[in-house]
This record gives structure tokens, sequence and C-alpha cells, in this order.
């Protein structure tokens, strides 16, 4: 049922109209001039508005109007018994839903009103669904901002406003008018996004404000499509990631610094080259085993130093081929390459002003490292299909855990360059040389997990820490990392065991098994080691050795090791 308003100063059209409308389940109200239509429309809210176009001294038009600015989706069909074109035109151009000549048949009054009520109804599911989508929208934390093909502002939500300074005022104009912070990268990652209809992840960005604290976020752009799947803009959104950084600037807790953990001999020499080497503007290799943490001492470097305030830019050089991994640092412009659709500026230029990171630099092509020669001589760029030079003020940090000083004797790396990017070393210790270090990562790595998958594991079991303290680590800290990742999925109780851990850890320190097959005196030294490694604990002895207990307290009585490791 619907609530309609009829609106004529002849009694004989409210009387018609109400008779029709009211058959169909309708409710109808009437009113005779605008004054009494103005008053019943606020008395209650109307789905439809029928309305004579002569009112008096109105007409049906200061009626639509009034609808109009009350902001309304109310539809109003206009009525006249003197009809014509223009009055038509006109009514529909100032916004009526439809028009109707008199005497309105009975047949053309409803199926009308049935489709006004239906127009209405979908303004209405519209309005509430824009309602849900603004709250969610409002709520959320992270800064949006959408936008078409031509950076026009589409929505933007309040957080926007405070993160990139767009205002919902801005809705309607152009993005690049905006006073954006880190305003290249944001317009290169969403010109990206554009250009590619991809997702394009940043990374971390630093904000710096004269006399106003330095804002880091992190930023993203995803495709905006149609349902259709057509391409329509792109979203961008930022988060503000400013105590996140300040928290990981702090000492990464005990035996920490700036998120490397250890307090080993062979730690805190990296910690003192870090702390000598930050404020120094020069080229730095870090070199170490994979796993160590070469990342780590790259953000420490950076964030320790006087460029904290500039952008720390990574690039895994192995991960791209050499077309891409030179567009990729230097940038291009545009019909460069097949698939060269705009320009587009590089690395080192995001990294202008702060610090760049070169990961796996030994797997770089001998055309790049020339390229990357030039950069640290001259500290300029050439981006790809293009002449003109580029200056760049960055500092260089790469890694690699190839040894290239061999690689240079065997001609695969330009000595110049080698050089040049060791002009300082940082040598990374593996975790096997400084296995005290490995209860520091392991509490660290526990507080770490129990916050991620929202758990309370308290602590190792004595067979695991022996285990971790014995096992050479080959992928070093970051294989400590996954094996614990891996024992807290599989680990129900508030202990790692043997059982929780990867197999080839599992198996790593567990005596020769006990086998039918086996002499006695072979038998009898497992079971007697065991039994010393789990404190005469039958149950966890038989799980050590890979048997039952009623297999395991069988051999104990034929043996009589009882009383050798008491329960």
């Amino acid at each position: 049922m619907a609530r309609i308003l009829v609106i004529d100063d002849e009694e004989s059209i409210l009387y018609t109209f109400g008779v029709f409308l009211s058959a169909e389940g309708h409710e109808v109200l009437t009113a005779r001039d605008y004054g009494e239509a103005l008053g019943r429309n606020e008395e209650a809210e109307v789905d439809v508005v029928f309305s004579d176009i002569l009112l008096g001294g109105n007409t049906g038009i200061d009626v639509l109007g009034a609808i109009k600015d009350r902001g309304l989706a109310t539809p109003v069909v206009m009525m006249t018994g003197y009809p014509s074109l223009r009055t038509a035109s006109e009514a529909l151009r100032l916004g009526a839903f439809d028009y109707l000549t008199k005497p309105v048949v009975q047949d053309t009054l409803l199926r009308v009103a049935n489709v006004a009520l239906r127009y209405k109804r979908a303004l209405d599911e519209k309005e509430e669904y824009r309602a849900h989508l603004d709250a969610i929208f409002g709520s959320i934390e992270d800064a949006i901002v959408t936008v078409d093909g031509e950076l026009t502002v589409l929505e933007a939500n309040e957080a926007a406003k405070s993160l990139l300074g767009v205002a919902r005022e801005a809705i309607g104009g152009r993005l690049d008018d905006v006073d954006l912070p880190c305003r290249e990268r944001v317009l290169e990652t969403l010109r990206e996004t554009l250009g590619g209809t991809r997702s394009v992840r940043a990374g971390r960005l630093e904000h710096r404000r004269a006399g106003r604290p330095t804002v880091v976020m992190s930023l993203s752009a995803y495709p905006l499509r149609g349902r259709q799947g057509k391409h329509l803009g792109a979203v961008v959104v930022a988060r503000d990631e400013t105590r996140l950084a300040a928290l990981e600037h702090e000492l990464g807790g005990v035996g920490g610094f700036h998120g490397l953990v250890g307090e080993s001999e062979a730690m805190r020499k990296v910690y003192a080259l870090i702390e000598s080497l930050a404020s120094i503007d020069t080229t730095v290799l870090i070199t170490g085993e994979s796993g160590t943490g070469t990342e780590l001492v790259a953000e420490a470097l950076h964030r320790h130093g006087s460029r904290s305030a500039g952008t720390l830019v990574k690039v895994n050089c192995a991960a791209l081929p050499e077309s891409l991994l030179e567009s990729e640092l230097f940038g291009h412009v545009k019909g460069a390459f097949t698939g060269a659709i705009g320009d587009r500026i590089g690395r080192f230029q995001w990294a202008d002003g702060g610090t760049i990171f070169l990961d796996e630099i030994g797997e770089i092509s001998p055309k790049v490292q020339m390229s990357l020669l030039r950069v640290l001589q001259e500290k300029e760029i050439e981006r790809v299909g293009e002449s003109r030079s580029i200056g760049v003020d960055v500092r260089v940090i790469a890694a690699t855990n190839r040894d290239l000083k061999e690689k240079v004797e065997r001609g695969g790396f330009r000595e110049d360059l080698f050089y040049r990017l060791t002009v300082v070393r940082i040598p990374l210790p593996p975790l096997r040389d400084r296995r005290e270090d490995v209860p520091l990562l392991v509490d660290h790595f526990l507080e770490k997990f129990n916050g991620k998958l929202k758990r309370e594991i308290k602590a190792l079991s004595a067979d695991v820490e022996a285990v971790f303290l014995a096992y050479p680590w080959p992928g070093n800290v970051r294989e400590l990392e996954h094996a614990l990742e891996h024992a807290f999925i599989l680990c129900r109780q508030d202990t790692i065991c043997l059982d929780h851990l990867p197999p080839h850890l599992g198996q790593f320190l567990r005596p020769k098994a006990v086998l039918p097959g086996g002499t006695e005196g072979d038998d009898a030294m497992a079971i007697r080691q065991a039994l010393r490694k789990t404190a005469g604990n039958k149950a966890r002895a038989a799980r050590l050795l890979g048997v039952d207990r009623k297999t395991l307290y069988r051999k104990i009585a034929r043996y009589g090791i009882s009383g050798e490791a008491p329960e």
C-alpha cells in the first residue's frame, strides 16, 4: 500500500481519484490548493503526488518546486484540462515525473501510478543502500578516495581529509589540483592503476611537514569496475602508520635494535656499524645468507639516519627481468617499449631525498649494472626511451647473499661497480654462528604469533628447546620464524612440543628408533637416552622414540631399565 496525494480544486477530480486509487489498496490524501498541499505533505510522507497545474494563485509547478527544495524524491505527476506541448515539456523539464490530460481514464491513472510507485521504491532502495554505504565508508579509519579515468574525484571519506588533504568539497574537482602529501607518489600510483587496470601497492610513504610531525602512511590503489567489468576509475587507500613506524623505530624489545633481535657479540658489531653509518651518506653493501635479515638492516640504516624523513624504497632485483627492472628503477617515457602507454617515474625518483634498497644486487644484468654505476658516480638517471638526464639525491643500500668478489673474478659483475657498492660492508652472521640469540628470537616470534593468530602459547618444551639450540638453521632467522608459525598452527595447548614442528625438525635429535630387529644394546641405549631427555616421562619418551607406551614398558622391563630415570 502507498500514500498518494491528489491536489486539485475540482471536487469531482478528488473524489474520482480517491475511488480509483483506494480500490487498489492505496491511502489517498487530498488537497484543494497549494497551501493545503504543503501542509498535507508535511503531515505525512507521501509516495506519489498528482497535481493540477492550475491551483488558484499558485501552480502545480510551485508544488513541484517546494518538494524539490525539501530534497524529497517524491514523483510528481502533472494534470491539466488544457493540454499543450509547451506546457507538458516545461513540466517535465522542471522535474515532473509524468503528465496527464483531463479527463483522466482509470486505466491510464492506475498505470501511471504503478510506474511512479515502482520508480519511488527503486529510489528508496537506492537511498537506503547509499545510506548504508555512507555509514560503512565513513566508519573506516583508512583514507579512501575514488576517481574516474581523468582523476576527477568521485567520492572521499572523512579520513581522506586529515590524511590526504582531500575534503568532500573536492568531489567533482580534479585530484591533481589538490595539495596532496607525497603528491608525485600518490598520483603515479593512481595513474599506474588507471593505465594498467591492476592493483598497485606503493608501500610506505613518509610526509614531512614544516613545523609539524612527520606522517607515515601506506598507500595502495585498486581498479574501480562496474557490474559488467567496465573500468570506471580507481580507488586509492591510505593508512596512517605513524604510530606503527614510531614503535618500529624503538628498540625491538629486550635484545633488539630497530627491529633486529639479538644480543650476541656478532649482532652487537652489526648494531655498532649501523650506528656509525646511519648518518653518513655513503653506499653500503649488506652481505649475508638468505634469511639473515638484510632488509631489516636496510630499514635500520634509513630510519636511524638523517634521511629518515625521506622515503625508503625497496627493490628486489631478482624478481624482475632486465627490461622491466630497468624501467622499474629509472622509469620510462610513453612509447619507450610495447606497453609503455604513458610516462612513468622510477624507483630512484620515488626515493629522491631518501634511500633506495637494492636487494639481491648480484642478480642484475650487465646493462643495468652500467646504468647503476652512472647513478652512483653522477647522481643522475635517464628514463628508458629518453636521453635527458635527471638529477637524483638518493642514498643506495644494496644487499646480496652471493660472493660478489668471486662473481667479479668470473666476469659476471663489473669490478668498478663492485668497489662503488662496497665502500662499507655490513656482514650479517648466520644464525648457527649466534645460537645464544635463538631464545631471544623465539620469545620475539612467540609474542608476534600470539598477537597475529590470537593464541596464548607461552613456551617451548625442553626437547624443542634442545632441537632449536642444536639445529644448524640453514634458512637462518626466516626458517626459525616459519618453523614457529608451523608449530602455532598445529599446537592446541600452551606449550609447543616436537610433534608440532615441521617433520625435519621434529626428527632432528630423536634417538635411533627402537626397532623390533634392533640389538638389545642399541635398544637399551636409545631408551635410556630418551628417558634422560624427557626427565623420566615415559609417555614423552615413547613419542620421542616413535613407539607406543606398551612397547616401551615391555622393553624397559626386558632390559631392566626401571629406576634409570624415574617419573
